[in-house]
């Protein structure tokens, strides 16, 4: 099934090894397989209408799910945000820590969690909720997380 959109915003340019290299250093973290096999593809931007959301708990964004309309890429070309940003964000909005950003407007946040796993380990998938602090745990790895991904029209 498609995952990516057709356009271009948030798009960095095609993942290397190198790049990898360079993030997992930045982020002190091993980042998922399943992560990096999307990012081999579009490294970042959008994402498709029948993979926009994840069915949850209730939160701040909905009762019944969480918005994914598009996952970061690594690099630094544009002006898009990037999984690099995440030490900076994390520390602007008062997130735990350590945990990866994928996606998110500063309010709120899917993310990487690896407080539990650690930095080699798997880790699971959380709603982290900038303004009343509170967090939701999504799914505990990232292919399980994109298995559940579902159109969020499906939603009222």
């Amino acid at each position: 099934m498609k995952f990516w959109t057709d356009g271009t915003y948030g798009v960095q340019p095609p993942l290397t090894d190198e790049a990898v290299r360079e993030a997992e250093a930045l982020l002190g973290v091993r980042l998922p397989e399943a992560l990096l096999e999307l990012l081999r593809v579009q490294n970042g931007g959008g994402v498709v209408d029948e993979r926009s959301a994840f069915p949850s708990e209730p939160n701040s964004w909905a009762p019944d799910h969480a918005p994914f309309d598009s996952l970061m890429g690594i690099g630094t070309a544009g002006r898009a945000m990037s999984l690099l940003d995440t030490p900076y964000l994390v520390e602007e909005w008062g997130l735990p820590s350590p945990v990866v950003l994928l996606t998110g407007d500063g309010h709120w946040w899917i993310a990487l969690d690896y407080r539990t796993c650690g930095a080699d380990g798997e880790p699971s998938v959380v709603w982290l909720d900038a303004d009343d602090e509170s967090e939701l745990v999504l799914a505990p790895d990232f292919r399980s997380f994109l298995a559940g991904l579902v159109p969020a029209e499906s939603f009222d």
